[in-house]
C-alpha cells in the first residue's frame, strides 16, 4: 500500500506474496491437498467448472437411443413391419424396463404377428406401470377376444370407453367391439343347456 497526493493505492500482488510468504507451511499445505481432493472426495454427479459427470453422459445418451429407437419401432408399426417393430421396442425395454408405451407397442406388434397371448401379457403389464395407459385396455381388449375370452374383452374395452376421451380415435372401433361382444355373450347364454334338475318334470309327478 502506498500514499500519492493524499491519495491510498492497494497493492493487490504485492498484498497477496506478502500473506502467502508470512502463512505457516502447514496452512499452505492443506489449502493445496484440500483443492486436490474436494473433486475426488465430491459424488461423482457433483460437475465442477462446468464439465458434465459421467453419470449425466449416460443418462443423456441413454435418453437419446430411447428417442431414437422408440421412433423407429413407432414407423416400423405403422408399416406393419412388426418384427422390426419388435426389435426396435424391446431395445427401449433393455433401457427403460418400466415405460408403459414401449409395452403397449410391443403387445401391438405381437398382434400383428398373430401372437395373441405374449401381447395380451405386454397390455397387462403397461395397465400395471400405469393405470391411465388407455390404449393398453383397448389392446388388451383386441387380445383377449381373439384369444375366446369374450368376457375379459368386454371388461377391457368398457374400461378404455369409460376412462378414454370422448375425441378419441379409437371409440368408435371400441363401442363396436362392446356390442358385438355383449351380442355374442347373450348368445352363448341362450344357447347354454339349462342346469340339471330345472325345466323338466320329475317321474310320477
Amino acid at each position: 500500500m502506498s500514499t500519492e497526493a493524499g491519495r491510498t493505492h492497494f497493492n493487490f500482488g504485492q498484498n497477496f506474496r506478502l500473506t502467502v510468504k508470512g502463512a505457516p507451511a502447514w496452512l499452505l499445505g492443506a489449502c493445496v491437498l484440500l483443492l486436490v481432493l474436494v473433486p475426488l472426495l465430491a459424488p461423482r454427479s457433483v460437475v465442477f467448472f462446468g464439465t458434465p459427470s459421467i453419470e449425466e453422459h449416460a443418462r443423456d445418451k441413454a435418453r437419446d437411443e430411447i428417442r431414437r429407437r422408440f421412433s423407429e419401432g413407432v414407423i416400423m408399426l405403422h408399416a406393419k413391419e412388426y418384427n422390426h417393430a419388435l426389435t426396435a421396442f424391446h431395445r427401449v425395454l433393455e433401457i427403460d424396463p418400466k415405460m408403459p408405451e414401449a409395452h403397449v407397442n410391443i403387445g401391438f406388434a405381437l398382434l400383428g404377428l398373430g401372437k395373441a397371448k405374449a401381447a395380451a401379457d405386454f397390455f397387462d403389464t403397461a395397465t400395471v406401470l400405469r393405470p391411465d395407459q388407455m390404449n393398453a385396455y383397448f389392446g388388451l381388449g383386441e387380445a383377449l377376444n381373439q384369444l375366446g375370452d369374450k368376457l375379459g374383452a368386454l371388461q377391457s374395452m368398457e374400461t378404455y370407453l369409460h376412462r378414454s376421451p370422448k375425441d378419441d380415435p379409437y371409440r368408435a372401433k371400441a363401442e363396436a367391439a362392446v356390442w358385438e361382444l355383449r351380442a355374442a355373450l347373450n348368445a352363448d347364454k341362450a344357447a347354454a343347456p339349462p342346469a340339471a334338475g330345472k325345466g323338466r318334470a320329475v317321474a310320477g309327478k
